[in-house]
């Protein structure tokens, strides 16, 4: 039982960076006043982008790169559409979305003909799993060994990348000075304007810090966790994400345990394929489902009253002196 539950925990662990990732984007973003339904879309486009240049280059630096190259970009078009020329940000974000669902399939049948699939990643050309000092020595001591080998060691370097945001994304947002001015661009920009600080460059910085975590965990996606590309591989990770985000209130610690929890169904959900109610098989569909119908859930409201920042989709016009 005891290491049923190991395994669980190792699988959320596994499931979630992707989606801590792109909650602390969101958060960075929607702090600052800009709504970023693009979430999806950027973590699609940084997947394809970061395994086709790992499958070209050989190398998950190289994918790395790429993939958080590509995120920002699409952040900066997202910030084009939506600060520059005051857009709706809903519409921008389901634009992108919508464009990098199409891009990536298309550029992936053109470059590699294999249906909209990179090549698979070995080698150098992904990131391997770590193994922590003694974490074989200590498997078979009782409950401690397996924390510590099972869970705890043998993940990725960007697995390890995303539960350290977390600490950092707090720090930054709540002990920086330039988290408090980013705070306060997404509560009363105009205010922020009248001390002279640019309400616009602070919602580009944003965006692009955003487009950075986005682009991590598009990478983790295909570089990491399934070492290639598949097509719509983002499966809704960056509605979830977004879904956690509201459930956390807007704060790293709390976003991220509602990250954790997706990931946990998501893990429960794989154990559970093939279980049957009686004489009865439960459809691998229904199971697929959970953390899905959680989001939901959890979107329609069921977490209580969760105020979002009060210039949040509000775009910026600058008053006339």
């Amino acid at each position: 039982m005891f290491e049923t539950l190991i395994l669980m925990l190792d699988a959320t662990v596994r499931t979630a960076p992707p989606l801590i990732l792109a909650a602390m984007a969101g958060m960075f973003c929607e702090r600052s006043g800009v709504v970023n339904i693009a979430l999806e879309g950027k973590l699609l486009a940084a997947a394809f982008a970061s395994g086709a240049a790992a499958a070209v280059s050989g190398s998950a630096w190289v994918g790395l790169g790429a993939g958080v190259g590509v995120s920002i970009l699409f952040a900066l078009l997202h910030g084009f559409a939506t600060i520059t020329h005051r857009g709706d940000q809903v519409v921008s974000g389901m634009a992108i979305n919508i464009l990098a669902a199409g891009l990536t399939v298309t550029l992936g049948r053109y470059w590699f003909d294999q249906g909209g699939q990179t090549p698979a990643l070995s080698g150098a050309a992904r990131f391997a799993p770590i193994d922590l000092p003694y974490a074989r020595e200590l498997h078979d001591v009782p409950v401690i060994g397996q924390l510590y080998s099972e869970l705890l060691s043998g993940h990725s370097l960007l697995e390890y990348a995303a539960f350290a945001v977390v600490p950092l994304a707090w720090w930054v947002l709540f002990r920086t000075r330039f988290g408090l001015r980013l705070r306060a661009v997404g509560e009363a920009p105009a205010a922020v304007d009248t001390a002279g600080i640019s309400v616009v460059r602070m919602r580009y910085t944003a965006l692009i810090i955003g487009g950075l975590l986005a682009g991590i965990g598009g990478t983790y996606l295909a570089v990491a966790q399934t070492a290639q590309f598949i097509p719509n591989m983002s499966a809704g990770k960056g509605f979830m994400a977004l879904a956690a985000l509201v459930f956390g209130k807007w704060r790293p610690w709390s976003a991220m345990a509602a990250c954790l929890l997706f990931g946990f169904l998501d893990a429960v959900a794989i154990r559970l394929q093939g279980v049957s109610i009686g004489d009865f098989p439960i459809p691998v569909q229904a199971i697929e489902a959970l953390p899905y119908v959680l989001t939901v859930f959890l979107l329609a409201g069921f977490i209580g009253k969760a105020v979002a920042p009060k210039a949040l989709g509000t775009p910026y016009v600058k008053e006339r002196e």
